[in-house]
């Protein structure tokens, strides 16, 4: 189904218990203000909004309204990478609307505005300029599935009766996936856990939007819906099914792909044990295998770029750091770690559930995420691992060893094995084909 026009969508940006911005252009303002720079506060469960001049105003909803194309507001110290190795906080400057509303005792800063003029800090904000023109247009294309996916999805889920689940829980199980469900006042996140925005605040390349503008309202179909398109890092040479990862809903064009020409270059099933250990104690080759700085620097921003050893990693802890980790990241005292056992792994080899063995207590954990979030301070690359369990001591490892593959989820795309494709001279149609089986490229609007 055709639609007859791109949509507006909703962006959260932040949330702080105060916030500031600034308005450049023609913004509509609130009647009886007249200045551009103003703090927006929480003040007795109503945002207080404050100018410079000292006029202030509480409501529980403000929207800033953007006039022409050229209009911009300036947030300060928003935060990226939330929870991840690259965590910081910068001034962001944003085109369209600006709507604070009241979300969990914070301001709620969302920005509204239409879906390509979205797509256009996405794909700036996710790749380089320098990344190849096919490349981008598959991201476009991705991206603005997704996208439309999510806000289909919402529709759907509004319309239902029954409370959404994303955990399961019993005295000696945690299952937990974490998704965009759980925004219900816009319609995605800026942040990784949605798809990184960031505005205009990076220069918005000229190879980034032409990629746009051939793409323009291209989206995956399969039969006629739009599919939940997804992406990661760097798979590790075999992509994961969706249903591993998040709900236990199963997408046919999101399941296991080898990333390579040969198909035959991996194990035949990555979650019996002794296959997911010999795979992941090696480097087979895949198109995501690659070590060309050339290709990773179209793919990885500059504070990602220091990670040299995505495709195979090692992380090592010993005794007291794990278990203090664990029990503050899980908020449960498991004692001394005695055995990280394998219970489930997906079609790429990681981790669907993992069991943690302590001396004081015993639980599986999972899906993926949260056993990532449980190894690390930040998250863990990927849940695709094996443990060695070294020096033991009355039973007592004093030292544990992760040897991982992959960085990310694991689900559809891999953006650094697409950037070798484009490399290699595979158009946009043949990268979405390979990662996405069976979907169809479609014009949308």
């Amino acid at each position: 189904m055709m639609m007859n026009k791109q949509p507006e969508i909703e962006v959260g940006i932040l949330a702080e218990k105060k916030i500031t911005f600034e308005l450049d252009g023609n913004y509509g303002l609130p009647k009886g203000f007249r200045e551009s720079r103003f703090e927006a506060s929480m003040l007795n469960d109503e945002i207080e909004l404050t100018a410079a001049d000292g006029t202030s105003l509480k409501g529980r909803e403000f929207i800033f309204q953007a006039n022409s194309p050229a209009d911009s507001f300036l947030l300060e110290d928003v935060i990226i990478g939330i929870d991840f190795h690259w965590e910081q906080k910068e001034n962001q400057r944003f085109r369209g609307d600006l709507k604070l509303l009241v979300e969990a005792g914070k301001v709620r800063a969302v920005n509204r505005v239409p879906l390509e003029e979205y797509l256009r800090s996405v794909i700036s904000s996710e790749m380089s300029a320098t990344s190849s023109p096919e490349l981008l247009k598959a991201h476009s294309v991705i991206s603005r599935s997704w996208l439309l996916a999510q806000i289909e999805k919402s529709k759907q889920l509004k319309a239902q009766s029954t409370v959404y689940q994303t955990s399961a829980q019993t005295d000696d199980e945690l299952i937990r996936w974490y998704d965009r469900e759980d925004h219900t006042l816009f319609d995605v996140c800026a942040d990784d856990h949605c798809q990184r925005y960031q505005g205009i605040t990076k220069i918005i390349s000229d190879k980034a939007s032409q990629a746009i503008d051939e793409t323009f309202g291209e989206v995956l179909l399969l039969n006629d819906e739009i599919c939940d398109a997804r992406f990661s890092k760097c798979c590790g040479g075999v992509s994961e099914n969706f249903e591993k990862v998040w709900e236990p809903v199963y997408h046919s064009y999101l399941t296991k792909v080898v990333d390579s020409e040969d198909a035959g270059t991996t194990c035949v099933d990555l979650r019996q044990e002794e296959e997911a250990e010999e795979w992941i104690r090696n480097s087979p080759p895949s198109f995501c295998n690659t070590s060309d700085q050339k290709v990773l620097a179209q793919v990885l921003p500059d504070f990602d770029q220091a990670t040299a050893d995505f495709y195979r990693w090692q992380v090592n802890y010993s005794q007291e750091e794990l278990s203090a980790l664990i029990r503050k990241k899980t908020g449960i005292d498991f004692g001394e770690i005695i055995r990280l056992n394998p219970v489930e792994r997906g079609h790429s080899s990681r981790l669907i559930k993992l069991k943690i063995v302590g001396t004081k207590r015993t639980m599986t954990i999972g899906k993926e995420l949260e056993i990532r979030r449980a190894l690390s301070e930040s998250h863990l690359y990927s849940s695709a691992f094996v443990v060695d369990h070294l020096d033991e001591k009355e039973g007592i490892p004093q030292d544990i060893q992760l040897t991982g593959a992959g960085w990310g989820h694991g689900v559809g795309l891999c953006q650094i094995g697409a950037a070798v494709m484009g490399e290699k001279g595979y158009d946009y149609q043949a990268i979405l084909k390979h990662y996405f089986r069976g979907a169809q490229l479609r014009k949308r609007y």
